[in-house]
């Protein structure tokens, strides 16, 4: 198991191969579908980012609300191929990388090959024990998007698997 603190640097990212078990801590971001739609747009316009893309890591998820005592519900992945057309653009425009569930296309590894960055599966069904490494959750983007809105997470020992590392190679 390869415990990594995000921001990750470019060296760390190199060492990581597809299949690698990590624990990662930090913080990451939440965005969907709708979320991933606007940020690609408020890109191609030339507007600011709500958050800092260099390095950064999305999860492609939409957190549970909180019971009383806990940062965030279940948080589970989800289908990442969904964001297969939207992740060359974030990957262009800085972002570390990414977190999801399942296979992505072949312009996604590419850009994974050519921006040197990682995508981590995560476990599908097991969003409770990912919400349970959450430690804290604050909105930063599109509140009207609901549970699909951008939200900046701490995580600690947050597991996932490397599915497609920056050399081109992947677990699918």
């Amino acid at each position: 198991m390869i415990k990594l603190t995000l921001p990750i640097d470019k060296q760390q990212v190199e060492k990581l191969r597809a299949g690698d078990s990590v624990l990662v801590s930090g913080t990451i971001y939440t965005a969907r579908d709708c979320a991933h739609k606007r940020l690609v747009e408020m890109l191609c316009r030339g507007e600011e980012l709500p958050f800092e893309i260099k390095d950064a890591f999305i999860y492609y998820a939409g957190p549970c609300p909180a019971k009383p005592g806990y940062a965030s519900g279940s948080c589970g992945p989800t289908t990442s191929a969904r964001m297969d057309v939207y992740a060359p653009v974030l990957l262009d425009a800085g972002l570390g990388g990414m977190i999801g569930k399942g296979e992505m296309c072949e312009d996604v590894r590419q850009a994974l090959m050519r921006n040197n960055c990682v995508y981590f599966a995560a476990i599908g069904g097991a969003g409770a024990l990912y919400g349970k490494a959450i430690k804290s959750s604050e909105l930063v983007a599109f509140p009207e998007l609901l549970s699909e809105a951008v939200r900046r997470l701490e995580v600690i020992d947050f597991p996932a698997v490397v599915a497609m590392d920056s050399k081109g190679n992947s677990i699918y």
